[in-house]
Formats: structure tokens, C-alpha cells, sequence
């Protein structure tokens, strides 16, 4: 039997995988947006900034496969090279390659299909520097989809994650493209234990509010350099041609407060938020909760 999918064109991030229907991200501003469809996720390019402004990718967990990793990271044909954050801006230095969709996330289906999307996740428009290395935190961060596969009881063992680097306008620039300083993550899943209430974060398990409902948390990665005004303003003096960036620390936050740092409308994920206010306000002076370990996400 032949896979059809496998000759036709990839669709892209679909609204309808989930039962409760979730919409791409779209800019509040008049940002100019290109819209490409890769193997179970779609990129939403800035540009101007010649990064995505939002990933969004399904994630089929019982149907993941292994897939060798490679490494064939190259620019989207469909694209303007100018346009792309390309391999002269990640040589020679300590930048990584920072997938937004996660490489192991799209890689489901038949075996054909999955190897599509492992070669998809290794275009530059998937990409986006960040500090080279690992601590904790980024650990975490890359943890993400499976703890809540594992954990959050999602319905179907499916997920649907929103991933992009917030665009300031004050990130530095480096080699003609300026480097964002955080990076933002929402998942959204549908569960049947109960529907969750934005205002207390609680959870009710009558029969009557065990219908499907739609369950989102939301995450910050941090790579701002912990240091004062006046030292960053010195060092990036005295080293113009060196990313100035810091060590990672992961933040669990309200949906909404992604929704502004992105400048992206987020449909129904602020309300299906875990993360609720209450819990919030206990986690500091922002209401973000930094992550020590995965065992600290309020799902």
C-alpha cells in the first residue's frame, strides 16, 4: 500500500489535531509574516528579522519513531537567502543552532512521513541562536513536551506546542541579525479529568464538567547576560563581535504573559491556562515560577 502522504507536499501544523480546534499564532501588529508548512509543524518567518516569530508543531506521542539525527541543516529554497538567519551567522563562534521545534516532535508516522519531518526541523527557518552549551535550565526546557506527554493525562498521548524567540526591539545585533534574549514555549493538550478554572487553577471531576476540555501551560527560556546596565554597555564596547549572552534559567508563566511578550494572538490558550493566577502571585514579583525541575511544572 502506498503512502499518499509521503508523494503529496507537507501540510503544515493543523488547527483540527487536537478535538478542541487551536489556531495558529497571529501577529496583533502588521509585522509581515510568511506562512511555510513543513512536516507536522509550520514557521511563521519574520522577515525583517529573518527569524520565526512563532513555530507551532503536532505531536503524535504514541506514534513517535527513532529516527538517526543528522545534522544537514540548510536554508528553506522557498525563502530568499537574506531572509533567513543562514550558516555565516552561527561560524566561529559560541552560538548554537537552537531548534524551536523540537527535532524528536514532528518525527511520527510511517517511516517515510517521519524521516521528512527529521530532515524539515533542520532548516535554518527552524532555527534560532542561542548560547552555545547546556546547564539545568536548558535541560528542562528541552524536557518539556515529554514530561507533559507523560504526566498531564493529554488525551490521545497528543500535544500541540507553540514555540518562538520574543523579537525585541533592543536584542543585540550580531553579524546583521539581532539575537533574542528569551525565548517563549506554550502546550496545549485536551484532557477529560476535569476542566480547569483560569481564576483558582483547580480542577473539577463531576460527570458533568468531565467533558473533553482544552488545557495549555506556558513557559520562558532566559539567555539575558546577569549582569547590570552599565557592564553590559562595557562589554558589548569593548567586544562588538563577540554574542553577549547569559546562562539559561526556565520559567513556567501565564499564557497571557506570553501572549504580550510575543505580540501574538494566542486564541483559546490564555483561558485553557494551568497556571493559575493564585498560583502565580506565590511564585514572585513577575508571577513566574522558575523551574529547578521538571517535578516543579503545575500542570
Amino acid at each position: 500500500m502506498t503512502d499518499s502522504s509521503a508523494t503529496t507536499g507537507p501540510t503544515g501544523y493543523s488547527d483540527a489535531f487536537l478535538p478542541v480546534r487551536v489556531p495558529l499564532p497571529a501577529p496583533h501588529d502588521a509585522t509581515a509574516v510568511r506562512e511555510l508548512a513543513y512536516t507536522h509543524f509550520t514557521v511563521l518567518l519574520d522577515t525583517d528579522r529573518r527569524l520565526a516569530r512563532a513555530t507551532a508543531v503536532n505531536i503524535d506521542g504514541g506514534a513517535l519513531l527513532d529516527v538517526g539525527r543528522g545534522d544537514d541543516w540548510h536554508l528553506d529554497p522557498r525563502v530568499p537567502a537574506d531572509q533567513q538567519t543562514g550558516p555565516e551567522v552561527y561560524a566561529r563562534n559560541d552560538l548554537d543552532r537552537g531548534h524551536l521545534v523540537r527535532r524528536r516532535d514532528p518525527v511520527w508516522g510511517s517511516a517515510t512521513v517521519a524521516g521528512r519531518a527529521n530532515v524539515d526541523t533542520f532548516s535554518y527557518t527552524n532555527a534560532a541562536p542561542q548560547a552555545a552549551g547546556f546547564n539545568q535550565s536548558k535541560e528542562l526546557w528541552l524536557g518539556l513536551e515529554d514530561y507533559i506527554l507523560n504526566t498531564a493525562q493529554a488525551s490521545g498521548e497528543r500535544l500541540s506546542v507553540f514555540t518562538g524567540p520574543v523579537l525585541a526591539d533592543d536584542d543585540q545585533e550580531y553579524r546583521g541579525v539581532q539575537l533574542p534574549r528569551l525565548f517563549w514555549k506554550v502546550a496545549a493538550w485536551v484532557t477529560t479529568e476535569g476542566a480547569a478554572d483560569a481564576t483558582t487553577g483547580s480542577t473539577t471531576d463531576t460527570a458533568q464538567d468531565a467533558a473533553p476540555a482544552l488545557a495549555a501551560t506556558a513557559y520562558v527560556l532566559d539567555q539575558t547576560p546577569q549582569l547590570g546596565q552599565i557592564d553590559l554597555e562595557q562589554a558589548v564596547a569593548a567586544r562588538p563581535d563577540v554574542p553577549l549572552l547569559g546562562p539559561y534559567r526556565t520559567f513556567q508563566v501565564p499564557v497571557a504573559d506570553v501572549a504580550s511578550l510575543s505580540g501574538l494572538d494566542l486564541g483559546p490558550l490564555p483561558t485553557a491556562d494551568r497556571f493559575s493566577v493564585a498560583r502565580a502571585l506565590t511564585a514572585g514579583a513577575r508571577g513566574w515560577l522558575e523551574l529547578d525541575a521538571l517535578a516543579d511544572i503545575q500542570l
